[in-house]
């Protein structure tokens, strides 16, 4: 290659590969950004999921408290079931993929079905019935709650997978983008190489020139004879 190729060689690379860094680093932070929300918004669903869990057993517990202590703890299970109908309302909003939304209908229509019984156990309280109220809540209302239990334990573990994937797929992207930067590191090192050859080439030819300027003789003018 001659001196001038690897100069306007040297000089292409110079504007590009600034560019060329730019736009990889772009990218990268492009996807990491997209794969970062994805991580945050799979965190929130999980989170949801938990809650709903949460909210199932502590809502069996209150149910359970009242009818043993004659209605007194009634409040407190109404306030826990109430928390619970809104969380399902907050995750029918998050939770809308074709795996979510079946096991947050199921786990709808089994509260109601919960709550629905817990009405008829309640009566039964008031009538000075106590006995009958417990049959219920350890009969079909507990056959009712270990369904909603395992719905909202099938939920919570569907998330714990999807986060765990999310995780994954941003640690990927990271090493990717990482990777990228590497290899564009690697080539503008290659093209500072090709400046520094460049310049002595040419600093070496500079040399060469002036070596081969003084090394001249003066061109010797004839002496002016009589006329």
């Amino acid at each position: 290659m001659t001196i001038r190729a690897k100069l306007y060689t040297a000089i292409v690379l110079t504007i590009i590969g600034p560019l060329a860094t730019t736009a990889v680093a772009l990218h990268g932070m492009s996807q990491l950004g997209d794969r970062f929300d994805e991580v945050s918004a799979r965190g929130q669903n999980q989170a949801v999921a938990r809650e709903l869990k949460f909210l199932v057993t502590d809502v069996n517990g209150w149910q359970t408290a009242y009818g043993y202590a004659g209605g007194d703890f009634r409040d407190r299970f109404l306030a826990s079931a109430g928390d619970l109908r809104h969380e399902l309302e907050i995750a029918a909003d998050e939770l809308t993929d074709r795996r979510e939304e079946p096991l947050l209908s199921r786990l709808d229509e089994q509260y109601r079905g919960f709550m629905r019984l817990d009405e008829v156990a309640w009566r039964e309280l008031q009538r000075n019935n106590p006995e009958e109220t417990k049959r219920i809540l350890l009969g079909p209302e507990l056959r009712r709650f270990e369904a909603m239990a395992a719905t909202a334990e099938e939920l919570a573990d569907y998330e714990a997978e999807e986060a765990t994937a999310t995780e994954a797929a941003f640690d990927d992207a990271r090493d990717e983008a990482r990777r990228r930067l590497i290899a564009v590191a690697l080539g503008a090192g290659l093209v500072i190489v090709l400046l520094l050859v460049t310049a002595n080439d040419i600093a070496r030819m500079a040399l060469e020139g002036e070596r081969t300027i003084r090394g001249r003789k003066p061109t010797e003018t004839p002496d002016d004879g009589p006329s």
